[in-house]
């Protein structure tokens, strides 16, 4: 537990000194969206690195927290502070009720399931114009304030979203640490043998179900008052596919690897922009050969990486 604790405060001291490397810029831009990224990989990797329930609507649940808190604030006149927790709270509530009926379901089955449900999300979102905006999408978004600071700058922005996602990742790291963490693993492993210790499998699943719904509901209240707009197209499928590969590249069942996963897939397409036709062939390489030498993740493959390079120059140097 120690080990952990000076694990994250290293992490947290690297994340708040590096905008002095930035010096602002575009780059400053694309980590304030490695920070929401990385709260909604951790979300998924909770349900499905730790209890070992796949989704492939985690996409939807970020459109609703972010389209509530964008209507509560830019129609309603909300404070966005009160607009967070009230669509966080609207979220769970959704996710309780329908977590029951799809988490029966198992394998490619809860899959199709997750998948269908945020289809439906994204249909609504498209359909709802006079709420939503339909396809044109929802502005007037305000920006995040407190104390008469207004987070409408980049470096704002980024000290504002990244002390959300280490609360996030600290309250991941304790939940892993913890009885449910270890209740969340034996339902991973085998539900059968989970439920014969006394561990209420379903109910846990649905718990979990709903705590990662949570997460990236505010995920998604951060990212409309830092957008100020809002787009059906950010939520839909293809974000879903994202989140998965996110958490299968950095790592399932480790909230480091979310991290990991979340910045690699948010930079590597920047930083590939300048091979202009073939940045989608590159991306897709790259991927293809992280899966096969790394099936365990960066969180794991860079490791074992370091060490067979170490052991290769002691052996070297020994011959």
């Amino acid at each position: 537990m120690q080990r952990e604790r000076i694990k994250f405060l290293i992490f947290a001291v690297l994340v708040f000194s590096a905008p002095l490397l930035f010096n602002g810029g575009y780059l400053m831009n694309v980590f304030v969206f490695v920070g929401i990224h990385t709260m909604l990989a951790i979300a998924l990797n909770l349900l499905l690195g730790y209890a070992g329930q796949i989704s492939l609507g985690h996409a939807g649940f970020f459109g609703l927290g972010a389209y509530a808190s964008g209507i509560l604030t830019a129609t309603f006149g909300w404070n966005p502070w009160l607009a967070m927790p009230v669509s966080a709270l609207a979220v769970a509530a959704l996710a309780y009720l329908i977590g029951f009926p799809i988490l029966k379901l198992k394998g490619h089955y809860l899959a199709m399931a997750t998948l269908g449900m945020g289809i439906i999300i994204y249909i609504v979102f498209n359909e709802t114009i006079d709420y939503t905006g339909g396809p044109s999408g929802l502005s007037g978004i305000p920006n995040m304030s407190l104390g008469g600071v207004s987070f409408d700058s980049d470096i704002k922005n980024y000290y504002l979203i990244w002390t959300c996602t280490l609360l996030t990742v600290l309250l991941s790291l304790n939940l892993a640490d913890s009885r449910i963490g270890r209740a969340l693993r034996a339902v991973h492993d085998s539900e059968v043998a989970a439920r014969v210790m006394g561990v209420n499998a379903r109910l846990l699943k649905v718990q979990i179900f709903a705590l990662s719904a949570v997460i990236c509901s505010l995920a998604g209240s951060l990212y409309a008052h830092t957008m100020t707009f809002l787009a059906p197209s950010s939520f839909g499928f293809n974000f879903s596919v994202e989140l998965l590969t996110m958490v299968v590249i950095g790592g399932l069942g480790s909230i480091y690897g979310s991290f990991l996963g979340a910045a690699l897939l948010t930079l590597l397409p920047e930083f590939l922009r300048a091979a202009h036709d073939y940045d989608i062939v590159i991306y897709g390489g790259l991927l293809m050969v992280m899966t096969i030498f790394m099936p365990g993740g960066l969180v794991r493959g860079i490791p074992a990486l370091v060490r067979a390079l170490t052991s290769g120059k002691r052996g070297g140097g020994n011959a």
